[in-house]
């Protein structure tokens, strides 16, 4: 049996964790190389994205606005690369609402372009309107998903005053007003008024540039006519008379209205 005096166990173990080190740092090395070269090879695919696959917008009534999408590439060429873009036929954006250029140019020595639509207030009315882009298939040109746009018609603000003159039984009157979607936007039902109340006045705010309805019940179906007495109402918006009715309208009376 070979003895070893303190000193030599201590050189034999630093020489065998010198060679562990060694190894090591090899091992590390070798999977350095590998994932720097995985990197390499994902940088220079031939790939083109979206900034985002969704974002939201609004158009100002009467006017248009241009909505600006980041468009971005794996890789850089020393040429102009042209990059095809189609609309979705699945988006249900308002016709005339939109104009969408047909390519995206990125320049030679970049990997960034912008795509500009232009955006309109055509044919929006109230709803939310999608538009959908998608690249073009091309040959070696692997794409990232669609993006979609989602935009409606910015509401400016306006004052509608409608007034009342009822009949004896004012508590019978109810009435709404509703959007060109069918959506409720202000309303107040029977039994919100009093019997031999005479008048009321109502402040409604809307939005400008849009149709709406009046609907004006009375749960007795027998309008604003006590035998007696006609009542009336009219609907006005800066001085200017949008909706008047009253009298034996039966059970509902509805008028169209707009505030453009």
């Amino acid at each position: 049996m070979i003895a070893y005096s303190s000193y030599h166990l201590f050189s034999i173990i630093q020489y065998k964790m010198k060679k562990i080190s060694y190894i090591l740092f090899a091992f590390i090395a070798i999977i350095s190389l590998n994932s720097c070269e995985d990197k390499v090879e994902a940088l220079d695919t031939n790939y083109v994205t979206f900034g985002a696959t969704a974002y939201s917008t609004g158009v100002d009534v009467g006017g248009s606005s241009t909505f600006e999408i980041p468009v971005f590439t794996a890789n850089v060429t020393g040429s102009t690369r042209t990059i095809m873009v189609a609309v979705d036929p699945a988006s249900n954006a308002a016709a005339g609402s939109y104009t969408v250029p047909t390519s995206v140019t990125i320049a030679a020595g970049e990997n960034k372009a912008t795509l500009s639509v232009v955006l309109t207030d055509t044919n929006l009315g109230i709803g939310v309107n999608k538009l959908t882009l998608n690249f073009g298939n091309e040959i070696g040109l692997s794409t990232g998903a669609a993006t979609t746009i989602s935009y409606i018609q910015n509401c400016t603000e306006v004052t509608a005053t409608l007034a009342f003159n009822f009949d004896t039984y004012a508590e019978e009157t109810g009435w709404s007003i509703t959007d060109a979607l069918g959506g409720v936007v202000a309303s107040k039902a029977a039994a919100s008024y009093t019997r031999n109340q005479g008048t009321a006045t109502e402040t409604i705010v809307l939005c400008a540039g849009r149709d709406y309805t009046l609907t004006v019940t009375d749960v007795y179906a027998d309008g604003m006519d006590d035998g007696a007495t006609l009542g009336s109402y009219t609907l006005t918006i800066g001085g200017t008379t949008k909706v008047s009715g009253g009298g034996a309208f039966g059970a509902s009376e509805a008028t169209a209205f707009d505030t453009k």
